[in-house]
């Protein structure tokens, strides 16, 4: 007896997902992962792919609310949903958000490849944690990496950032 393995080609789904506000509809393969659907079906680039496991955070996205990695939801999972990228953390006059303009100050934007998924999560994190510790920044920031440097710009903008928010 031999092991054959099945041909089946698993159709393409119609999926309706609000990115930034503009609500989108596609037909995507099952496996198209949400950060490749927003990088080439939406022209949204700014979402970066740095290891594609889940590890670097390069690729986060806040779903509902909730900061994701886009490299591990499939489009198909964000059908119904509402994405934001970092093109959609700006005001719609495009002025920056206080988290950006708290990296920009704090000279938290390094080389800027990680710099997406950092402002992402710390977005969804000071929603959440409104007034951290530095203990705390150092937790909330343990699930991105940068490879430039150090981390104290970054942290530094966050308290920035935390700091403006509560004034």
């Amino acid at each position: 007896m031999t092991d054959q393995i099945s041909d089946t080609t698993i159709a393409d789904k119609s999926i309706a997902v609000t990115v930034n506000g503009v609500r989108r509809r596609a037909t995507v393969p099952p496996r198209l992962t949400l950060a490749d659907y927003l990088r080439e079906r939406c022209g949204l680039t700014g979402t970066h792919l740095g290891c594609e496991h889940g590890v670097c955070g390069a690729c986060s996205v806040l779903l509902d609310g909730d900061a994701v990695r886009a490299c591990l939801v499939f489009a198909v999972q964000a059908d119904g949903a509402d994405v934001t990228t970092i093109e959609g953390i700006a005001g719609p006059d495009g002025e920056l958000s206080t988290v950006q303009a708290a990296f920009r100050d704090e000279h938290g934007l390094q080389c800027g490849f990680c710099t997406p998924g950092f402002v992402v999560s710390v977005t969804a994190f000071l929603r959440d944690n409104p007034d951290p510790t530095d203990d705390e920044i150092r937790v909330g920031l343990s699930g991105n990496l940068c490879r430039c440097t150090g981390y104290q710009g970054i942290i530094n903008a966050v308290r920035t950032a935390a700091t403006r928010s509560n004034a």
